[in-house]
């Protein structure tokens, strides 16, 4: 976490997001563990669609 530190100290303007395919959200960030870190951590989210296959 120390990269986001630093760039609240370099560039406080510039809003930190956290692009994730849409199978890691779906399989991970629905369950409530996933909704408690996205409250926890304040997370801002970009959720797309991957051609890649996941577990």
């Amino acid at each position: 976490m120390f990269f986001i530190m630093a760039l609240e100290d370099l560039q406080p303007e510039r809003t930190l997001y956290l692009a994730i395919p849409s199978g890691i959200y779906d399989n991970f960030f629905t369950l409530p563990f996933g909704q408690r870190a996205i409250e926890y951590h304040q997370l801002k989210l970009i959720v797309f669609e991957s051609r890649l296959t996941f577990f």
